[in-house]
């Protein structure tokens, strides 16, 4: 046998030892082996990511999480369990996009385009703001102030104060009521430029309270003016 012959042999036996003693090793079967992990099995994914043993972390849903995010911050504008708090989270749960903040800073704004539209006798803007019953009081105002060769002219000064008083759903509509203290200055002339109602330069304080009302089965996000009421 030549040298090379001997040490082939030599190799293959080293060889066939490895893996006698590997097999030994790794062939060997205890009992407490975990069964292979299979990370798309039915069992895997009804126990869901973070289980352990059975106990399932469950996180919050999206729509769970959101709507404690509405309700936080109507528990920060009305007390909770107040009768104003429980009437703002029924709005909320019909009206997802509901938030007091966000409602009063729209209500400001049409109440000065109101307050500015009736003053300039602008019925385009009104028929937009004010729900039919309301636009036919203040359409018959103006047109009696038409009528008589009278002008009204009004300067919005701002707005004091504003909150919300109370809200409530009915029949798929939701309302709120909001009392506005504003200033303003406003004075009607007649036909001969006379003031005849008002004060041309002095700043009036004016106590309204407004209820506002939107469909809830409408995409129109917009409220309307349904009813209003000055308060002395």
């Amino acid at each position: 046998m030549g040298s090379n012959d001997f040490v082939t042999l030599f190799f293959l036996v080293a060889a066939v030892l490895i893996f006698l003693q590997l097999r030994s090793v790794l062939g060997r079967r205890t009992g407490n082996e975990k069964p292979p992990f299979e990370p798309y099995s039915p069992r895997d994914l009804a126990k869901g990511p973070g289980s352990d043993d059975g106990k399932v972390v469950t996180l919050p849903r999206r729509d769970e999480a959101e709507s404690e995010e509405r309700f936080a911050s109507i528990d920060a504008f009305a007390k909770p369990g107040s009768d104003l708090n429980t009437a703002l989270r029924d709005i909320s749960k019909v009206d997802p996009s509901f938030t007091p903040k966000e409602f009063l800073n729209g209500a400001r704004m049409a109440y000065e385009m109101i307050v500015t539209a009736f003053a300039d006798g602008d019925r385009k803007t009104l028929k937009g703001l004010l729900s039919r019953e309301v636009y036919e009081g203040f359409d018959a105002a103006i047109t009696d102030r038409e009528k008589r060769g009278e002008v009204m002219k009004s300067t919005f000064v701002g707005i004091e104060k504003a909150d919300i008083t109370h809200g409530d759903v009915k029949d798929h509509e939701e309302q709120i009521t909001v009392r506005i203290i504003s200033q303003l200055i406003s004075a009607t002339y007649d036909k001969d430029g006379k003031v005849i109602d008002g004060d041309a330069e002095g700043v009036t304080e004016v106590n309204d309270i407004w209820t506002f009302a939107r469909d809830t089965r409408s995409r129109d996000p917009n409220w309307k003016l349904i009813a209003t009421e000055s308060e002395q």
